[in-house]
């Protein structure tokens, strides 16, 4: 499995309740342009539209060797799930404040592009604080550890 990209911020500022894999349909340009390694999931989330999942704001730059203008780099693009995942994600994702924002990006085994998304909820300011605070004295242990053992 070669990651391409990650959304770092996701579990930030969501709580993940579960996760899913997807394909993704592409042109051409857009593969090889993933194999260069330029996508951003900055902003990307998965909407349930008309019995099919599309992801918007998934960000795959433009082919460097490609000759004429490729597509646009933040159009829309399906998601491939089965029929019955999706009117499963389509029932959970209609709870109110629930949503599927993208996790990850990459090619499996096989060398397909796949993306790994999340149903979440939305994290409060406090729970970001808290995150933040953990964080901070997680490090500190692992600091004081590091600092006992140079001079002990």
């Amino acid at each position: 499995m070669k990651t391409i990209a990650r959304n770092k911020k996701a579990r930030f500022n969501y709580h993940i309740l579960e996760t899913f894999e997807a394909g993704i349909s592409l042109n051409g340009s857009e593969v090889k342009s993933l194999r260069e390694g330029r996508a951003s999931l900055a902003e990307s989330f998965a909407r349930i539209e008309d019995g099919q999942a599309i992801i918007y704001g998934l960000h795959i730059g433009p082919y460097s060797h490609l000759g004429y203008e490729g597509p646009e780099p933040e159009r829309p693009r399906r998601l491939l799930f089965h029929k019955r995942e999706i009117r499963r994600l389509a029932g959970k994702v209609s709870e109110k404040g629930l949503t599927l924002i993208s996790l990850a990006l990459y090619f499996n085994a096989r060398g397909f592009a796949k993306v790994r998304l999340g149903l979440a909820r939305g994290k409060t300011l406090y729970d970001k604080r808290e995150a933040i605070k953990k964080r901070t004295a997680q490090r500190e242990m692992e600091r004081a550890l590091v600092a006992k053992r140079k001079g002990g």
